[in-house]
């Protein structure tokens, strides 16, 4: 039995419980806010026991959706007014691919939130709604539902971090600060003062905000550190950065000296900011003393270097801020500034400088350090910049480089920059020097070999090889084959997926075989530059250049279903579909292989779209981790990418790909066109296109010499001697050139839609023509898009017109239009649509005749006629015009289909009519005998590209195959690297090569490449065969139509 004291003591315990539930229940009324944080103490969910809530996130979470939308509606049904219940519904639903659904279920529960103030409005459930709104591309609504709420709950920390959420995720750093600001005054915590500074910063980098927003930031930070400091190194670096902005230097050295410095507890990092700052600041002197410290604690550091001698000499060049159009591969040195100094000085600099790297040198415990040797390259580059009568020094430090790092891949590149300050001769003088030290090669037979290639890359890189005659070049890939084979034992034991001994050996020989083809325009070479690619893939699949190589050596020749093979092996993913699809883009683009077109756009636009939402969530995680410099980073990438010049193309491209495919029917034309808004928002694009500054992000380094971008193709030309082939930085150039491109392409949509128009109304209900029936609107809306069209060829509308009438007639030779052929022939088509309904059809009088149909007919069928008449078979003749072909059936004749569509509907009698008078009949019969002209005219020229293709399909496939082969086995030129190839792939030594190695050679076969070949040539013509059957079978059914007109 217990004692009276202790049931005392259980009656005082609960009495001690009661009056502590009823003061916090008094709070919970005073406090709203706080009742959300209880019920999820108390095992609540959304105001729901998390019992019954977690069988349907462990459905939800092993994708059982029917499982989880089955207990999710038994949940309703207990709680039919639970905001909570509805958003895990609406998550489910839209996991289901039911978004309509989602979004009503979703709109539900945002009602019952706003009408019922007695419900529990917890960040659970506002999250949980917020991820289907933004899923359902509605973020509007969830930042709402947020706004909501702190409205009812203004001092809810956790609803007011769900809401700054909302803002990160719409990208509004006014709303982010002023919502950081609350926070920092509801709980005065560091983190979100950052925050505010962060959403002011980049309204400064990435909005329109002002300057002067950097000394409110300024001003936050120097208030909170009066009162309670910093305590994160991530806070101290974003003061730095406001300060640095502002160009108050001094201060932030000032902070960096104090206690606040303290927080960088990594002595290199510390001494990083504090040189920065120092030459940024203009006290060079104190600056490459700091730089000094850095380099003998990290000796390779190349960056510090480069700063190190930018403070020496007084030059602020290695400090340029990046900037959004930035290269992604930016040089490795930086241009120098060295005029403003006397000899006397820049003297005493170079000694400095000298002294210093020798005592690096001197110092440094591991041999493999390039860096020293690299800073006296480059102390002697700056001195041929200055005194331009130091190359022989610079030629010796080259020499002394090549002695100790010759063995490695990486030297042409490491002297790449140093050869360029050098005249041509002596770099030739270079070049011989080395060519003499080959005798002295490593008596270790790996480095010897890297010693070797490094000798043919630099020849390669200083353009020698472009100065060797026919015979020397052969003679050169010869050399080169040898060695390859001799290597081939080193790599016996190495794992496939390693690097092998040589393996650069065959892209050299594949581009001396490529230049043997340029010059002689001899076919053999061609085809041996491909089999000495595919002989090395045989052997290593995983060789990323001999990839890209044949990527574009396949487009080339015509097979590009080989090419886009070739691409996909390469295991394009995340941003490399940014940096690496320009190999293949363009090409696909010209191409009848719409399939795998469509499926490349689509990855790649899902890839940069999925991007665009995900770097929010990472945004907003580094605000929480309190890592505010990747804040900043990931806001400053998305801008990039959103610049992009690639996925402004591909934006504009997809659409228009559709638009190619439904051009055969013209009410899958229309409503593709509904899709796109008639074409609206693609004006709009190409209205502000102008004012948009572009971003270059693809890797050009990559690319092989003969196409060193995607606009340049060095095999389409006459053979140039090129001495030197340096990477041109044309982002200029080629900025405007992509500006004139997705402006012209971005109208197309619209005239199309607009084209249709005008054609269907002009002979409405086939009732009598009067003005009225002509909608205005189109007319002039099309005259002003002509306009602009013919502005960016570079005429006025009227001259425009002149153009292209005059080479219909044949007034003019078709090279007026130069290389925008297209756009002009799309011009034609769009000036005929609009002819159809205007009176004012420039100097062509308005008249509703057959003329503006003549010149269209006239310009497609010479063209195209033209250029297939003078193309010959595909496996002779690499590249020819078959992308120019495709293109003009693909784009302005299948518009001009689309016309001739919309006019034969229109003309057709259907339903009741109202009698027609004299002159509705005759400008009927006019429209209706241009019209079956204009069919029978695009009917013959599709006929003869269709029996052009077909003849180039039903050739026999050995005949071809015989023919790539035979060009590798004459007596002469081409097939000497190829002989070398075929010897050792026929009698493999296992014993020297290993198993693994002897098996690929066996299993290489240069007929299975040649059949590769020859199959994809095919399956290119097969599919451009089908497009034109498709518009002919079209054009025919409408020439049985307009027959009963």
């Amino acid at each position: 039995m217990r004692s009276p004291n202790s049931k005392k003591a259980k009656t005082k315990r609960l009495e001690s419980i009661r009056s502590g539930i009823q003061y916090l229940i008094a709070i919970l009324r005073l406090q709203p806010g706080i009742k959300q944080k209880m019920a999820s103490k108390l095992g609540l969910a959304g105001g729901i026991p998390e019992r019954r809530v977690r069988p349907i996130w462990d459905a939800i979470d092993s994708r059982q959706f029917k499982n989880a939308l089955k207990l999710t509606t038994t949940l309703l049904s207990k709680h039919p007014h639970s905001p909570y219940a509805l958003a895990l519904k609406a998550l489910i639903l839209e996991r289901m691919g039911k978004p309509d659904e989602a979004l009503s279920v979703c709109l539900n529960a945002k009602e019952l939130l706003y009408k019922n103030e007695s419900l529990l409005m917890d960040d659970l459930t506002l999250s949980t709604l917020q991820i289907v709104f933004q899923r359902l591309d509605h973020l509007e609504l969830a930042t709402s539902c947020y706004e909501h709420a702190c409205g009812k709950f203004p001092n809810n920390l956790e609803l007011m971090m769900g809401l700054f959420n909302c803002y990160v995720r719409e990208y509004s750093f006014v709303k982010q600060q002023q919502t950081a600001i609350k926070m920092y005054k509801l709980v005065g915590e560091e983190r979100f003062l950052l925050w505010a500074v962060c959403s002011i910063q980049l309204q400064v980098l990435c909005g329109n905000g002002g300057e002067k927003l950097l000394l409110l930031a300024e001003g936050l930070l120097k208030k909170h550190v009066a009162s309670h400091g910093l305590h994160e190194p991530e806070a101290l670096i974003v003061y730095f950065s406001i300060l640095e902005q502002q160009a108050k230097y001094g201060d932030a050295l000032d902070i960096l000296g104090g206690k606040l410095g303290s927080l960088l507890m990594i002595e290199v990092d510390k001494l990083r900011i504090q040189g920065k700052l120092l030459a940024r600041a203009g006290d060079y002197a104190a600056a490459a003393n700091v730089y000094q410290k850095i380099l003998e604690l990290c000796g390779d550091d190349w960056e510090a270097f480069l700063h190190y001698l930018g403070c020496l000499f007084e030059d602020e060049s290695s400090w340029a801020s990046e900037t959004i159009n930035t290269p992604i591969n930016p040089p490795k040195y930086v241009e120098c500034k060295l005029t403003h100094l006397t000899d006397e000085v820049f003297n005493s600099c170079v000694e400095n400088a000298s002294a210093f790297v020798q005592k690096l040198q001197a110092e440094a415990s591991n041999d493999s350090l390039r860096n020293p040797c690299l800073a006296h390259l480059e102390i002697e580059r700056r001195k041929c910049l200055f005194r331009k009568n130091n190359d022989d020094n610079l030629v010796e430090a080259l020499l002394q480089y090549y002695s100790r790092f010759g063995h490695l891949a990486c030297f042409t590149s490491d002297v790449e920059a140093f050869l360029q300050v050098l005249p041509p001769e002596k770099k030739m003088e270079f070049l011989d020097k080395l060519m003499k030290n080959s005798n002295s090669l490593s008596v270790v037979p790996t480095r010897a070999l890297g010693q070797s290639i490094t000798l043919l890359k630099t020849q390669e890189l200083i353009g020698n090889m472009f100065n060797l005659s026919v015979a020397e070049l052969e003679g050169s890939a010869v050399q080169m084959a040898e060695l390859y084979c001799k290597s081939l034992p080193l790599s016996k034991d190495l794992d496939p997926q390693e690097s092998m001994h040589g393996e650069e050996l065959l892209s050299i020989v594949c581009n001396v075989l490529v230049q043997l083809f340029w010059r002689t325009r001899d076919l053999g070479y061609f085809i041996e530059a491909i089999m000495v690619l595919e002989f090395g893939l045989t052997i290593r699949r995983y060789t990323f250049q001999y990839k890209i190589l044949l990527l574009h050596l396949y487009s080339y020749f015509g097979a590009l279903p080989l090419a886009y093979e070739r691409y996909k092996s390469l295991d394009v993913k995340n941003i490399l579909m940014e940096t690496v699809s320009h190999h293949i883009l363009p090409q696909m683009l010209a191409s009848p292989l719409w399939a795998d077109l469509s499926n490349l756009l689509k990855d790649y636009l899902k890839f940069m779209d999925d991007h665009f939402r995900e770097s929010a969530d990472l945004t907003f995680l580094a605000y929480r981790h309190r890592n505010y410099s990747k804040v900043i980073e990931f806001v400053q990438f998305k801008e990039r990418l959103q610049h992009s010049n690639q996925y402004l193309v591909a934006r504009v491209e997809a659409p228009i790909l559709q638009l190619k495919q439904g051009a055969d029917n013209i009410e899958e034309e229309e409503s593709i066109l509904e899709s796109l808004k008639c074409g609206a928002d693609f004006i709009e694009l190409s209205n502000e296109i102008g004012s948009k500054s572009l971003t270059f992000n693809e890797d050009f380094q990559s690319r092989p010499w003969w196409t060193p971008t995607t606009e340049k193709n060095y095999l389409l030309g006459p053979f140039e001697g090129i001495s030197y082939r340096p990477k041109e930085n044309l982002t200029k150039e080629r900025e405007e050139n992509v500006r004139g491109f997705i402006e012209r392409k971005s109208l197309l949509p619209r005239m199309i839609y607009l084209s249709i128009q005008s054609a269907s109304v002009l002979y409405k209900d086939n009732s009598e023509i009067n003005d009225s029936l002509a909608d205005p609107k189109i007319s002039t809306e099309l005259k002003v898009l002509l306009e602009r069209y013919a502005k960016m060829l570079g005429f006025s509308l009227n001259d425009a017109i002149d153009v292209v009438v005059g080479v219909s007639r044949g007034l003019k030779s078709y090279e007026v239009f130069g290389s925008d052929v297209i756009d002009w022939l799309n011009f034609a088509v769009f000036f005929n649509a609009w002819s159809l309904n205007s009176h004012d059809s420039g100097r062509q009088g308005g008249e509703r005749t057959p003329g503006s149909w003549h010149v269209v007919n006239s310009l497609l069928e010479n063209y195209i006629l033209g250029k297939l008449r003078s193309m010959g078979p595909l496996i002779q003749s690499p590249q020819g015009d078959l992308p120019i072909l495709v293109k003009l059936v693909t784009e302005p004749l299948a518009w001009h289909g689309l016309v001739i569509q919309a006019c034969v509907r229109t003309c057709l009698p259907s339903g009741k009519k109202k009698k027609k008078s004299g002159s509705t009949d005759q400008s009927i019969s006019l429209l209706s005998n241009a019209v079956r002209d204009a069919i029978q005219s695009l009917c013959s020229v599709l006929e003869e590209v269709a029996k052009w293709s077909q003849d180039q399909i039903k050739s026999p496939e050995d005949n071809k195959i015989d023919l790539l082969v035979s060009s590798l086995k004459r007596n002469g030129g081409a097939g000497k690297v190829f002989n070398i190839l075929e010897t050792l792939a026929s009698s493999p030594n296992e014993t020297e090569l290993g198993d693994r190695i002897s098996q690929a050679l066996r299993s290489w076969s240069p007929v299975d490449v040649g059949r590769k070949i020859v199959t994809g040539q095919c399956r290119v013509l097969s599919e451009f065969w089908r497009i034109c059957e498709s518009k002919i079978k079209s054009l025919k059914t409408l020439k049985q139509q307009i027959a009963l007109v």
